[in-house]
């Protein structure tokens, strides 16, 4: 019977309906390089299932698009039809925990064919430049979530607009991409030809605020404003200062149909071959209920597995004398319920908070996995078995954990100066030459004991100053270990996928996805650099003659030049030892080598930095980054988010 009532359901939709000609429909739940659908133009290029619209390692100053490859019908010229239109995406602006950043990233449409124009970095978004900006002849609507206020166009906040032929909002509301930095935004936008309403909708994983309004419409006859085929797609732009931006997934649905005056000739072929497909559908239907009821099987199967997994993790660490189990109500009440004023800061992964235990007299840091994390439960699990079984004065401790109520919660000992990056780069008194000093001993000698001394090698990934946390008497304490992996000592590197922070990351990590002692040694020495010239990783500098460098490039130019000692930070006047501040920084420098074969142990970087041997000749110029591209297995989507969105903790934690 099955059969029979598939043909003549289909036969009786085949004199009922019109053929498809021109409606799109297309889903992109990832990014692949040889994709042949999508189009990357400027700084944009897919990266670890990603769209990074920041690939150059200069942030600043770079445009960066990504569109669909093929042409979209937005009205018909012999029927005067207007399409309807749905858009959903996920994007985030990661502001690298900076107050200057900008400038954001827009959804467009526009002629088909639609080139980035010259000089429109910045404000501009890469859509517009000077000479374009309010040109009616631009054809042009975008929807824009700008984090930057350009005052000469009338801006005042940082904004979503619908935007109409011009860089200039026809309709805006005030929004604040810092107060989202790297939590996944979802946004919906949808076009009603009737009503002529454009809509916008969007909404945040971790960071929601219920005050905070989410939504925008405005009226556009996109008839009057848009040739009859556009080009779909994204654009983002830096300008001085930059931000990191990047699109996680993409989908859009348009419903008008070409006008087609098909011959007779032309409508029997259609009718046979969807008749004889008739038969292969309802085949495939059959294959599809099975499919659907195999997925059901094996999810449960691996939600089980999960379980089991935590089971067994808990009964290990239970048995052991590491961290403790706690239940949620016991962590509910050290935080006073998780309140607002207890919130240390937001990271990756969710939230942390300030607690404290009555009976065991005891202050610590809450570490709240966000339930919108896909990948929360997987790095709980790598930090929970990882960090307990390490002992080390210069690593974070431990405490406990808690997986209750569906909830992934951390213990960790209270760190009351907070993160090492606040006081380099915020508002807190500049540490002094002697405490630097002792924190770059301190970071090398937690490195070392992963790398080499305990049993196994463990590779952290993602080193940087955020995550080097000061305890009351500036000593460091080396955390996050979310995205750290275990090696054998005796293997190469075997991590593979990219994690991590960009500014921090290896080029040779970056190009292919693969994690060693080495990159981790780039990442100190980066962060060493940052602690020496007060510089931060992602920092611009200007050039006399107009020109900008990078932080790396502009001290090894200093270098180069026999005055490294220029780059030092102003804030240590005349507390400090400048043959320490000289090696530091040639250590620095040593370590963030862009050729990875030139770069140091972090063993051999200790006994530099001790005195124990010469310090190392540099190349008087920086050199170009040397590595063999290996081709590596694809890796779960997102991996790279997760870890770049990591945020320093303003406050002790």
């Amino acid at each position: 019977m099955a059969p029979i009532f598939y043909t003549s359901f289909f036969f009786s939709l085949i004199f009922m309906t019109t053929f498809p000609v021109n409606s799109i429909h297309f889903k992109f739940s990832r990014f692949n390089p040889n994709d042949v659908n999508l189009v990357y133009q400027g700084s944009a290029a897919p990266l670890d299932r990603l769209v990074n619209f920041n690939m150059n390692d200069l942030y600043t100053c770079q445009t960066g698009r990504v569109f669909y490859s093929e042409k979209v019908l937005i009205w018909d010229s012999k029927t005067s039809q207007i399409t309807d239109f749905t858009t959903h995406y996920t994007f985030i602006i990661d502001t690298q925990n900076d107050t200057n950043y900008g400038h954001g990233l827009a959804f467009f449409l526009a002629p088909f064919g639609f080139e980035i124009p010259p000089n429109s970095d910045g404000g501009f978004l890469g859509l517009f430049n000077t000479t374009t900006m309010d040109s009616p002849g631009n054809q042009m609507v975008h929807v824009e979530f700008d984090s930057y206020p350009n005052g000469e166009w009338g801006e005042t906040t940082e904004h979503v607009g619908i935007n109409n032929n011009s860089i200039i909002s026809s309709a805006s509301i005030t929004w604040d991409a810092s107060k989202h930095s790297g939590d996944p935004a979802e946004v919906w936008i949808s076009y009603n030809s009737t009503t002529k309403n454009l809509t916008v909708n969007w909404k945040y994983q971790a960071t929601i605020d219920p005050q905070e309004k989410t939504s925008l419409s405005h009226q556009i006859d996109l008839m009057k404003v848009l040739p009859e085929w556009v080009t779909v797609g994204f654009s983002t732009a830096t300008g001085a200062i930059g931000e990191i931006n990047y699109l996680l997934s993409w989908e859009f649905n348009s419903t008008l149909e070409k006008s087609s005056n098909s011959n007779i000739k032309e409508t029997k072929l259609v009718v046979i071959l969807t008749t004889s497909g008739v038969f292969v559908i309802v085949g495939v239907v059959a294959l599809a209920a099975y499919a659907l009821v195999w997925r059901k099987r094996k999810r449960s199967n691996k939600q089980k597995e999960e379980a089991m997994h935590l089971t067994s993790m808990n009964d290990d660490l239970e048995r052991g004398a590491g961290p403790r189990r706690f239940t949620y109500k016991e962590l509910d009440l050290a935080t006073n319920n998780f309140s607002k004023d207890r919130k240390l800061g937001q990271g990756g992964f969710g939230a942390v908070f300030k607690g404290y235990f009555v009976d065991l007299d005891l202050q610590v840091a809450v570490k709240k996995i966000s339930r919108g994390s896909r990948q929360g439960k997987k790095e709980y699990v790598t930090e929970v078995k990882v960090i307990s079984q390490l002992r080390h004065r210069n690593l974070v401790k431990l405490i406990g954990w808690c997986h209750d109520k569906g909830e992934f919660l951390l213990v960790y000992e209270f760190m009351p100066n907070g993160s090492l990056d606040y006081h380099l780069f915020g508002k807190r008194t500049p540490l002094a030459w002697s405490v630097r000093h002792r924190i770059t001993l301190g970071l090398a000698s937690s490195v070392l004991y992963l790398h080499e001394e305990w049993e196994r090698c463990v590779v952290h990934r993602d080193i940087k100053s955020s995550n080097v946390m000061l305890d009351s008497s500036f000593n460091v304490k080396l955390g996050d270990f979310g995205l750290a992996k275990l090696m054998d000592h005796e293997l190469g590197p075997q991590t593979i996928g990219l994690a991590g922070t960009f500014g921090y990351l290896a080029p040779e990590y970056v190009s292919t996805g693969r994690a060693s002692k080495e990159s981790d040694v780039y990442s100190f020495g980066i962060v060493v650099l940052e602690i020496t010239t007060g510089k931060k990783a992602t920092e611009v500098m200007k050039e006399k003659d107009g020109g900008e460098k990078g932080m790396i490039e502009w001290v090894w130019d200093h270098y180069g030049r026999g005055e490294i000692l220029v780059a030092m930070d102003e804030n240590l006047k005349k507390d400090y030892d400048e043959k320490q501040v000289e090696c530091l920084m040639i250590v620095g420098l040593w370590c963030a080598h862009p050729d990875v074969s030139l770069r140091p142990s972090i063993r051999q970087a200790i006994q530099v930095l001790s005195f124990e041997v010469f310090m190392p000749n540099l190349s008087p110029k920086r050199p170009v980054a040397t590595y063999h591209a290996i081709a590596i297995a694809p890796t779960p989507a997102i991996s790279s988010v997760e870890a770049s969105i990591t945020t320093s903790l303003q406050d002790g934690r």
